[in-house]
């Protein structure tokens, strides 16, 4: 696919500086972009990349005192790209059918797409556009809203709900028992049955190895909007708010209740019944387990702390060796001057 600056300006917005008529088909890394790619600029440090670029064009905020290549400016340089490269990289089209090796005792909207070895159980409903890769398993009941896509190798359990343009990628889990156990005197464990289910917005995109464990009594929730990286554990009960987004190996306990739009980084741990507000950024690593009530970022193991109390405790941390040693020094010198009175 190749485009314009001035075709992409017209449907995005935005500002040209050189030719309008500049083509490009691709969009490709500052440092390794060639003639008819796009390349953008966000990040400031990469600055110096730009006067050696072999790029086309260029995606960059304002204001520019000169750009070696042509140019789109627009306040949002990230944003941007992701809409050019959505629009320059499309989904393949859906190609209706079922797999004749598919098994389908549900409803099948005739325009979705069933790969092969799929088994769709009775009530389970398929909506419009729906694509449904090899060997997924969808439970009874399930039901998945118009455009939404399943990757292979994907299990649905039954009962569990997915809203519209949603993305579920290769070796998901939605709906799997949560744990959930009662204690005997003696030691043992007595499960307790999970008749809850899993509710999924819109838009939602779910990463591979990602687990969703269906609620104990109530349901376990996640918004419309929510990115979920690879290899998350969504415990039993758990709601999560609109547009929040979690990188990978992220494990959030049972019941906790986390608000819209906010960010969770990679292998952060919120524990059990807690409540997040909106607006709170979860630094990479922290270990939450306490609720947080005030949107900011907050960054630490143990215990966590808002961000900027943390990096200035850790700051002293790594101090700590210097000051035993003048603790010491200083003790000595105190017992000294006892001695001496």
């Amino acid at each position: 696919m190749a485009l314009r600056l001035d075709e992409i300006v017209a449907r995005f917005g935005g500002e040209i500086v050189g030719s309008g008529e500049t083509a490009i088909s691709r969009i490709a890394p500052l440092d390794q972009a060639g003639p008819g790619d796009l390349a953008f600029l966000s990040n400031p440090k990469y600055r110096s990349q730009l006067a050696d670029t072999r790029a086309s064009a260029v995606i960059m905020a304002p204001p520019v005192s000169e750009v070696p290549v042509a140019a789109i400016l627009t306040p949002q340089p990230y944003l941007y790209y992701a809409r050019v490269a959505q629009w320059l990289n499309p989904l393949p089209p859906v190609c209706p059918g079922v797999h004749t090796t598919a098994s389908c005792a549900g409803e099948v909207a005739a325009s979705a797409c069933i790969g092969p070895n799929v088994a769709i159980d009775a009530g389970a409903r398929i909506g419009e556009r729906v694509v449904i890769g090899a060997n997924c398993s969808i439970g009874a009941g399930v039901e998945i809203g118009a455009d939404t896509r399943i990757a292979a190798n994907v299990a649905i359990y039954p009962g569990c709900r997915i809203g519209e343009r949603g993305i579920v990628h290769s070796g998901a889990v939605i709906g799997a028992d949560g744990f959930g156990f009662a204690r005997e005197k003696d030691g043992a464990w007595v499960k307790i049955p999970q008749v809850g289910r899993v509710l999924i917005g819109n838009d939602v995109e779910i990463g591979a190895g990602t687990t969703i464990d269906r609620g104990a009594l109530g349901d376990t929730v996640i918004g419309d909007g929510v990115k979920l990286d690879n290899q998350i554990q969504v415990g039993h009960n758990v709601h999560i708010g609109a547009h929040t987004a979690m990188a990978g190996c992220v494990g959030i306990a049972g019941s906790a209740t986390i608000g819209e739009r906010c960010t969770v980084g990679g292998g952060a741990v919120i524990l059990g019944h807690l409540t997040i507000a909106d607006d709170v950024n979860v630094s990479a690593g922290t270990l939450v387990a306490k609720s947080i009530l005030k949107a900011g970022t907050y960054s630490g193991t143990v215990p966590f702390l808002e961000h900027g109390d943390w990096l200035k405790n850790f700051a002293r941390l790594r101090h700590l060796d210097a000051m035993a040693d003048k603790i010491r020094a200083l003790e000595q010198r105190l017992a000294a001057l006892e001695t001496k009175a």
